[in-house]
């Protein structure tokens, strides 16, 4: 039977390099092993590096899944490990990693059994184990042993009186500190999950619809990463207070979707719902596990929103370097509460990053001086 495997909270880039190692290693393993689903999966792959890779762990390790933590850290606290950068090596010790590196097999012959030294062994009974194995003194043995007897040439009375000298005391040891066992770490409070949590990559399949009472429907077509509902985000704002379940989702049929999909207008990229779901998380503060004293910058300019006219002069100041959120604040001449959510839209996208403060390594040049002058 193959052994299944699926993956979730990456984002569409890492799970694309994800799916081409694991293509090559399975071949090489005789393709023992079958991409599935998160749901079908018996172990799924999560991005501990990302902003919801920790959160996918803890649903998934409530929910009694095996969990490979894809890290660039030393150890993680799931079940097994993927080593960055992803290649087919790593993901091939990922591989025999779960599946013990083959079977083990038991000996094809007994241990015999250690027998004390004037004892024979009785026969065992097929009903007694080796453990239970009675020892039979020998007759020999059951007579006390004769005592020593002396030489002839030493005479009663003859040997000079021998002095005993006392053994060495032998100091008592020293007392052993007892030594407390070590605690175990504490698992994190499971957060509750709110609308925009399940737009992450990998969160949702297939298509479903997401309904509030009497308000706006919204169709997802999880696989294609788009979705069908309102022109304008705001008229959604209340859709993304509270808890979310997955059982809030209401599954569809390919018909149903494409004919209400047909009423509600052109299909729109499902991480614009993810984009506004991070705007609305943190209400003016950093989304946890972010320091406001990092520095943040744009990797590409986002799609902003016409209903969100400020946006367009903080992601201007983003692209103009690394900055720290109060900077940005005055550079864009935007509150600092605004700059935040932006800022957390971003993050939740992959569009803005933390940049560290260590200094990029620099490439020795080769060649020499002389070698530099002739590739002038």
């Amino acid at each position: 039977m193959a052994l299944t495997l699926g993956t979730t909270g990456m984002d569409s880039a890492t799970e694309a390099e994800l799916r081409a190692a694991f293509l090559q290693a399975n071949s090489a393993q005789g393709g023992r092993w079958k991409l599935v689903p998160e749901a079908e999966a018996d172990y799924v792959v999560v991005d501990m590096d990302s902003m919801y890779g920790p959160m996918s762990w803890l649903r998934l390790h409530a929910a009694g899944k095996q969990v490979v933590g894809l890290t660039s850290a030393p150890r993680t606290q799931t079940d097994f490990r993927l080593e960055r950068p992803i290649n087919t090596t790593t993901v091939t010790a990922m591989l025999d990693q779960i599946a013990g590196g083959g079977s083990v097999t038991a000996p094809s012959e007994p241990i015999a059994q250690a027998v004390p030294s004037g004892m024979s062994p009785s026969p065992v009974p097929n009903d007694q184990l080796p453990e239970e194995m009675p020892l039979k003194p020998r007759e020999d043995l059951r007579a006390p042993s004769p005592a020593p007897k002396l030489p002839d040439s030493v005479q009663a009375g003859s040997l000079a009186p021998t002095t005993i000298e006392p053994a060495p005391a032998v100091p008592a040891p020293a007392p052993v500190a007892a030594v407390a066992a070590p605690r175990e770490p504490a698992l994190a409070p499971v957060r509750e999950r709110h609308l925009g949590d399940w737009f992450a990559p990998g969160e949702l399949q297939g298509k479903v619809r997401y309904q509030l009472g009497n308000g706006p429907a919204v169709l997802i077509d999880a696989d294609a990463r788009q979705y069908h509902g309102p022109a304008a985000l705001k008229p959604l704002a209340g859709y993304f207070e509270g808890a979310v379940k997955r059982d809030h989702f209401g599954s569809m049929d390919d018909a149903t979707f494409a004919r209400e999909a047909t009423a509600l207008g052109a299909a729109q990229p499902l991480a614009r719902l993810q984009w506004y779901g991070g705007l609305l998380a943190g209400q003016g503060k950093l989304l946890p596990g972010f320091d406001p004293a990092s520095q943040f910058r744009l990797t590409k300019w986002p799609q902003t929103e016409r209903e969100f006219p400020k946006h367009f002069r903080i992601a201007t100041a983003m692209m103009k370097g690394p900055s720290v959120l109060e900077e940005l604040a005055t550079a864009s001449g935007v509150p600092l509460e605004d700059v935040v959510d932006f800022v957390n839209a971003n993050l939740a996208t992959g569009f803005a990053e933390v940049v560290s403060d260590e200094p990029e390594p620099v490439e020795p040049q080769k060649g020499g001086l002389f070698g530099r002058l002739r590739g002038k």
